[in-house]
């Protein structure tokens, strides 16, 4: 090579070392831990050689780039999560917000059991060791009607373990109407492969009929599968069979039968005034239908936390708390414990101190009142930057739960730059959330918790300043 030519380094060599980069970043963000500083860099780092080696050629990037790309790791790899989040939406079981928020007592409840040590599974009476979910398991079942009942982890939880308790190695017949996938690409097919079952497809996607049951029961029949569709409705051309039917047709069978409701409330909403809710919902219909098993989720309609509750007969529950996959699938004592309260509230009869329930039996005139108080906040937040109006509106259950069923909701609706205003929403210390529609942006007042006025006008103001 002539000693005379131009140098041409690998611009990869030009990057600041990982080192280096991490002090930087502790020093001028004190926040950071060092921990994250210093993954942050190396993330970035790794980044910026990866972009010039596919390149193959180019400039090393700007020193500045690559220190902000690792703040920006580094901040995100630190942040607590889940955090906090003002729900504005009007969208009461919101499944990337969490779902069902527990009450104040609830929270207090998981606070003392995870401060300290206690009777989880220790008989105080006897000084032996003791059943976690007996008294638990008796409260669910009364609220349901059951002869008996059981909570795991989750209700595909419940699911998995219905299936494999009632039908491992064995067919389940289900409809292909019902074969549904609900959020994070759940697919029910899939967990009954899981399960270990082998699944029998029945009538057409949008038709199925008794008879095509009766059809498909032979001599390694174990079950018959109803599955609620969770995410969807489906109209027009349709036909499905009910559930005291296919209980009719397991009976005279010998076949027993899973009812995966997805989402049950021990409540009925439509006596309490919440018109046109689904009567399918109700969980002691559905256990007084006469199915073996009934699952649900315990941090939907049932307004507690996480969990998958199973009610029915007392030989199907006990099968399932004797089968060696309920440990791998049971219930934590925070879980237990806040799921406890739930239910003695329920009992009691106190729906207002249980947050799902209190939203969805609020009163129009309630939510009126608190909508105007909301856009007063809005206004004063604003300062003539925004169009701030209430309006009518309707806003869904969310969580899976009775597609198609809608609340009838009062809405604060902000016109404006509304994009580039949700996303600084979505910024703020605790950040807000509410529905973008079109060149608007609804605030529900439905879903506010206490003290959330004040956490709206702070992330507003933030906002447009």
């Amino acid at each position: 090579m002539d000693p005379g030519s131009p140098v041409n380094p690998d611009p990869r060599r030009m990057l600041p070392s990982v080192d280096r980069l991490s002090r930087g970043i502790a020093e001028s963000n004190p926040e950071v831990p060092l921990w994250a500083a210093r993954a942050g860099a190396r993330a970035a780092v790794d980044d910026a050689r990866a972009t010039l080696a596919a390149a193959r050629q180019g400039e090393a990037p700007e020193i500045g780039d690559v220190a902000a790309a690792a703040i920006r790791k580094a901040r995100e790899m630190s942040a607590r999560r889940p955090r906090r989040v003002v729900n504005a939406t009007g969208v009461v079981l919101h499944t990337n917000l969490g779902r069902a928020p527990l009450g104040d007592e609830a929270t207090a409840v998981v606070a003392e059991v995870a401060a300290g040590y206690s009777d989880l599974e220790f008989d105080l009476e006897t000084g032996r060791r003791g059943n976690r979910l007996g008294a638990l398991g008796e409260k669910i079942a009364m609220l349901a009607e059951s002869e008996a009942a059981y909570a795991c982890n989750n209700n595909a939880a419940a699911v998995l373990l219905a299936l494999d308790t009632l039908a491992r190695g064995r067919e389940v017949i289900v409809s292909r109407g019902e074969l549904v996938e609900i959020g994070g690409s759940f697919r029910v097919p899939d967990i009954m492969e899981r399960a270990g079952v082998r699944l029998v497809e029945v009538g057409s996607t949008n038709r199925t009929h008794l008879r095509d049951y009766e059809r498909a029961i032979g001599p390694d029949t174990a079950l018959l599968l109803k599955v609620h569709r969770s995410n969807f409705e489906q109209v027009g051309f349709v036909s499905e069979v009910d559930l005291p039917s296919l209980v009719a047709l397991g009976r005279a069978r010998g076949v027993p039968v899973l009812d995966d409701l997805g989402s049950g409330t021990l409540v009925d909403l439509r006596a309490l005034g919440v018109a046109g809710f689904p009567p399918e919902a109700f969980v002691p219909d559905r256990v007084a239908a006469g199915p073996d098993v009934v699952c649900f989720s315990g941090d939907k309609l049932l307004g507690g936390p996480q969990a998958g509750l199973l009610v029915g007969t007392s030989a199907a529950v006990e099968a399932m708390r004797n089968n060696p996959l309920a440990r791998a699938l049971r219930l934590d004592k925070l879980g237990i414990a806040a799921l406890g309260w739930t239910t003695d509230a329920l009992l009691e009869r106190r729906f207002d101190a249980i947050p799902v329930l209190a939203q969805m039996l609020l009163p129009l005139d309630a939510l009126e009142a608190r909508a105007e108080s909301l856009a007063a906040v809005c206004r004063r937040a604003a300062e003539g930057r925004l169009v701030v109006s209430v309006e009518e509106e309707r806003s869904p259950v969310g969580g899976g739960t009775s597609p198609g069923f809608t609340l009838e909701t009062r809405a604060v609706v902000l016109i404006g730059p509304v994009s580039r205003l949700a996303a600084r929403l979505r910024e703020a210390p605790v950040p807000v959330i509410g529905r973008v529609r079109d060149d608007t942006l609804l605030l529900d007042p439905r879903t506010l918790l206490e003290g959330d006025l004040e956490l709206v006008e702070q992330a507003l103001s933030q906002a447009l300043s």
